[in-house]
This record gives structure tokens, C-alpha cells and sequence, in this order.
């Protein structure tokens, strides 16, 4: 069992049914005073998250770039990201691959803008919510686009954000699971009601699948996330 305690303030605000600007004070000044940088400092903004039903709009600024902050700076490799950056990802902001809330969506998005070299299988956890959105209207995405069994402008653009650093000369250079990731929102999608631009952007991705090293087993025993295996368990016990 976890041993990990809420110290003050977060304990107290963590009681409380709102969340406020005055808190986010609180929590810069005695809780997280240099950042977000340990798993436990992790745990307990995931704990104040969960615990705070109505939160002010400085929260979710907060919580997005505290939380980028962490995984792409304090986290090896610190600077970028790799697959098992990605893993720890899926674990902490959804849930069997769902990503639920608009907000743990946002944080997704947002390393996505930030980090330097985006890692193919973060794309496809990133694809595979727009897939789930419309194959089980289920997901944070589902809620925030506009209702269609098709590809939607709304659609096209966050598909734009995730693939933004993937173009090159109007050409999607994609791994063999990213284009996978494509296709398979295509299934999922009505061709009749999709937007003519999905066509297009299809059409640029297959024109080239460009191909990269994975890790292997022996790469991945060699190095750590500096993210212990207690975090996920706390990380569902204050979900």
C-alpha cells in the first residue's frame, strides 16, 4: 500500500469543493515552488484534480504546462521523448487508452506542440482518440467535436496539430503504425459525410512511410523513465 500523504496546503485544498486563483498561489509557493519536477509532485496534482469538481480557468493553464513541463524537461531523455515517456503517458492520462477529460487531452496536445522530436507512438495515442471518438463515441474528443459519423473540419484540424511536425514538402513522412493509426480511423469514419480534405491528407500519407528503429529489449532494460512503478498505483488510487 502507498504511504504517499498530501502535505499542506494541498491537503486542504484538496477538500475543498473549488479550486481557486488564490490556490494556485498557494500550491506555487509552498507545494511546487520550483515546478513540477518528482513523481510525487505528479501524484498530488493529479490528486487536486481529481478531488476539486469546479475549478477555476487558471487551473487548467496550470496543470497543462506544469505537467508538460515535467514530462518533456524532467524526465530522461530530458528534452524529448521516448517510448517509454509515451507508456507513462497512456498510464497517468487515460484510461485503457481513453483519454476522458478535454483537459488530459489538452496535455497531450500540448507536448505534442513543445517537444522537439514527437515519437511516433505518441502520435498513435494521439490518432487512436480521434479512432475512438468515432468508432465508440466514447473519449474527451467526442465531446468536443461536432457530431458526425465522418471526418469534420474540427477533425481535420486536430489532425493538423498532431501531424504538424510529420510533414515535409507537403508529404506525411509516417512510420508503418502511424499510417495504421490513419487507416484505421478511416474505417471508422463515414466516407459519404467526411470532409473532402480527408481525401487529401489520406493521399499525402501514402505516398511515403518512412521507417524507424525500434527499441529493442535490450535498449529499454538499459534505461529508466526516472518515474518509479509506484506512481501508476498512486496515480489510480487518486483517480
Amino acid at each position: 500500500m502507498s504511504e504517499f500523504r498530501l502535505s499542506f496546503p494541498a491537503n486542504v485544498i484538496a477538500g475543498k469543493n473549488r479550486l481557486s486563483a488564490e490556490d494556485i498561489l498557494l500550491l506555487r509557493k509552498y507545494s511546487f515552488p520550483l515546478g513540477i519536477r518528482t513523481t510525487d509532485d505528479v501524484v498530488t496534482l493529479l490528486a487536486l484534480n481529481n478531488s476539486c469538481p469546479d475549478k477555476c480557468e487558471e487551473w487548467n493553464s496550470f496543470f497543462i504546462e506544469s505537467l508538460t513541463a515535467f514530462i518533456v524537461e524532467h524526465c530522461y531523455p530530458q528534452g524529448s521523448l521516448d517510448d517509454i515517456n509515451v507508456e507513462w503517458m497512456k498510464c497517468v492520462l487515460s484510461t485503457g487508452g481513453t483519454i476522458e477529460t478535454p483537459l488530459e487531452l489538452a496535455v497531450l496536445l500540448h507536448v505534442i506542440d513543445v517537444v522537439p522530436h514527437v515519437p511516433p507512438s505518441l502520435r498513435v495515442f494521439a490518432l487512436d482518440q480521434l479512432r475512438i471518438a468515432l468508432a465508440e463515441n466514447a473519449g474527451a474528443l467526442s465531446t468536443e467535436r461536432f457530431p458526425s459519423d465522418g471526418i469534420t473540419a474540427y477533425d481535420l484540424a486536430y489532425l493538423d496539430r498532431v501531424l504538424r511536425s510529420a510533414f515535409d514538402g507537403g508529404v506525411l513522412r509516417l512510420t508503418e503504425r502511424e499510417r495504421d493509426a490513419l487507416l484505421a480511423i478511416e474505417a471508422a469514419a463515414s466516407k459519404a459525410s467526411s470532409h473532402v480534405r480527408w481525401r487529401d491528407l489520406l493521399a499525402s500519407a501514402g505516398r511515403d512511410i518512412a521507417s524507424s528503429p525500434r527499441p529493442t529489449t535490450e535498449d529499454l532494460s538499459n534505461r529508466w523513465l526516472k518515474v518509479p512503478d509506484h506512481v501508476f498505483l498512486d496515480a489510480e488510487q487518486v483517480a
